[in-house]
């Protein structure tokens, strides 16, 4: 019988309940309809309802309603160490798969969690990103401690297992998810399933190996039947986000696009502002904002030529089959090159400059990162089957850009501050995948189609009395310009002090009216310029940073909240070096003690990076 066809008169139920059921049920799938069937049998059991006189007698809301379900004689824990999101993003769907399999799981992030409960857990799940060189996130510095102290307790009861995101471009791949697993494994924990390491296009690997991890937990966590108050509501509505997010990015329009460098800069930044109207997409200073793009089709059709396609052969992408042409533009990473890409294009074409690097580690890892694709087809003339040239190619994914702007000041709009990259090779222009759709094409497309990506590692202090020192030099300026229109927005009485750095003042001073009126105006109590080409020796802003070191350490004394936006490889590694000094020189600290009390403001998120 349909519920529709349900009457008091056919049914236990009265019509007040039949109506409640009819709209509890309303937009529910057959699979959850049939979930909840074996729920509200399970409820029928229990000696409560047996003893009731019945729903009748004392009619409540179906959204209140509990019912009982086996409960493991173990419990699942699991923990991500994530720096910008995507690590966190897959430890939820772990936690959502493993309630929905009737797992009791606990979710943590790795600075929520109290190392010395390892001993007390039966099965653990680690999903573990690697940032800057091979060091863990900074909401894992306190754990990743621990499991290697004398404090670490034995863990010959557990069982674990360890996913690891990273990007294979960088030396130290997936290296906090490897040392995790040493760790855990020297402790005696057992592992479950092999750890994995994931590269940048990781959705699909995951999401396998979720499966696999969480069958194998299932038949070894056990279970005995106990009753477990579940509410239905939570159960039915668990996971709900906004409607828009990675998985279902919003079709947005760009409505500004605006050069921000001089006429004779050497480099081409842009403000570029994009609409969020009726989005419903929020977001604070520190988070990103997530772009997918489209390749040039002109480099895409340069690539086809060299491998000797056409671009209307057909090929399969992720179930879908289109032309390769298309397929390139909208599917695939046509611009960055990769280690494991160019070994194996040095394998199909036989190139022996290619089969050379390929040899060295390091001088591979520096081609890949310094050539596009099309570059290393180049190397050596090959023909390819569609089929070979879509196997050498990653999945297209979205790029991370530092917000620059605050929703208080701006409403509905989110703001980027986008470096294009562009180089020469040889006689060809290469510009950056990304960067350049948003600096060149996205005014022509019909829609820019974006997500937010919270980072709750990049945040301003709570307390609006807390002083600020904020380090940006060249497009790392991006969340710097948010924390100033947050700030102003708030009345926040705490100090503000930038340090910014670029090529030139007259032709690369990013923004320079607005920090000009914010520091008219106050809320930016001290501003440090480096411009590295206005003079004959090179500044930088280490150099600024350690120039002021007095008043620097000051400021640290005084509670400051330190945060560096940029450059990955030399920059923060500069700065840092220049922050050890001011400790050395100002607070009269040997060299590990400097790193310790580094450390020290890391863990108390006083000392936060946004680093690329």
């Amino acid at each position: 019988m349909l519920l529709k066809e349900l009457s008091a008169l056919a049914s236990p139920l009265n019509d007040q309940q039949i109506g409640q059921l009819q709209q509890a049920v309303a937009e529910l799938s057959p699979q959850q309809l049939a979930w909840i069937s074996g729920y509200f049998w399970g409820l029928s059991q229990t000696p409560a309802a047996q003893n009731q006189a019945g729903l009748a007698a004392n009619p409540q809301p179906l959204a209140q309603a509990v019912a009982t379900a086996a409960k493991p004689a173990g419990k699942l824990t699991i923990i991500y160490a994530s720096q910008t999101g995507n690590a966190k993003g897959v430890a939820e769907a772990l936690e959502a798969k493993a309630k929905a399999d009737g797992v009791e799981v606990s979710l943590y992030s790795a600075d929520d969690y109290k190392p010395r409960d390892l001993a007390k857990e039966t099965h653990l799940i680690i999903v573990a990103s690697t940032n800057g060189e091979g060091e863990p996130p900074d909401n894992a510095i306190s754990l990743h401690e621990f499991l290697q102290s004398k404090k670490a307790p034995k863990l010959d009861k557990l069982q674990y297992a360890v996913l690891g995101l990273g990007d294979s471009s960088y030396e130290f791949f997936c290296q906090t998810g490897k040392d995790f697993d040493t760790f855990l494994s020297k402790l005696g924990a057992k592992a479950i399933t092999p750890r994995i390491d994931c590269d940048v296009d990781y959705e699909a690997e995951a999401e396998a190996w979720s499966g696999d991890v969480l069958a194998k937990v299932k038949e070894t966590i056990g279970g005995n039947v106990d009753e477990v108050v579940v509410p239905l509501h939570a159960a039915t509505t668990a996971g709900a986000a906004s409607a828009y997010n990675k998985q279902n990015p919003y079709a947005a329009e760009l409505v500004a696009n605006q050069k921000i460098t001089g006429r004779d800069s050497g480099k081409d930044v842009r403000h570029i502002e994009i609409d969020l109207s009726d989005s419903g997409l929020t977001y604070q200073p520190g988070d990103a904002l997530g772009v997918y793009y489209t390749n040039s089709p002109e480099l895409a059709d340069e690539i086809l030529a060299k491998v000797g396609l056409t671009g209307d052969e057909m090929v399969e992408v992720a179930g879908e089959s289109l032309p390769l042409r298309q397929a390139l533009i909208e599917k695939f990473e046509i611009t960055s090159a990769n280690p494991q890409q160019v070994a194996a294009i040095a394998e199909l074409s036989g190139s022996k400059k290619l089969q050379k690097l390929a040899e060295d580690k390091d001088k591979l890892r520096q081609y890949a990162n310094n050539t596009q694709v099309a570059d290393v087809l180049g190397e050596k003339k090959t023909k390819l089957t569609a089929e070979q040239l879509a196997g050498l190619l990653r999945k297209l994914t979205p790029r991370l850009y530092s917000i620059a702007s605050s929703q208080e000041e701006v409403g509905e709009e989110v703001h980027l501050t986008v470096g294009l990259v562009e180089f020469q090779n040889g006689d060809n222009t290469r510009f950056g995948g990304a960067s350049g759709f948003l600096s060149q094409r996205a005014e022509d497309a019909e829609s820019v189609k974006v997500f937010i990506e919270h980072n709750n590692n990049f945040k301003l202090p709570a307390d609006d009395n807390a002083p600020v020192i904020m380090v940006g030099p060249g497009t790392g300026i991006a969340p710097f310009r948010a924390f100033m229109q947050e700030r102003d927005a708030r009345g926040a009485e705490g100090k503000n002090w930038l340090f910014f750095g670029d090529r030139t003042f007259t032709q690369d001073f990013l923004y320079q009216v607005e920090w000009q009126k914010f520091l008219k105006d106050g809320l930016l109590s001290k501003i440090d310029l480096a411009f590295s080409r206005d003079q004959a020796e090179k500044v930088y802003v280490q150099h600024k940073i350690v120039e002021q070191g007095k008043e620097v350490w000051q400021w640290l004394q005084d509670g400051a909240y330190l945060y560096i936006c940029g450059d990955a490889t030399y920059m923060a590694k500069d700065v840092h070096e220049a922050l050890i000094t001011v400790a050395q020189e100002q607070g009269g600290k040997s060299r590990e003690d400097a790193e310790n009390y580094l450390n020290e403001l890391r863990k108390a998120k006083r000392y936060q990076k946004d680093v690329y």
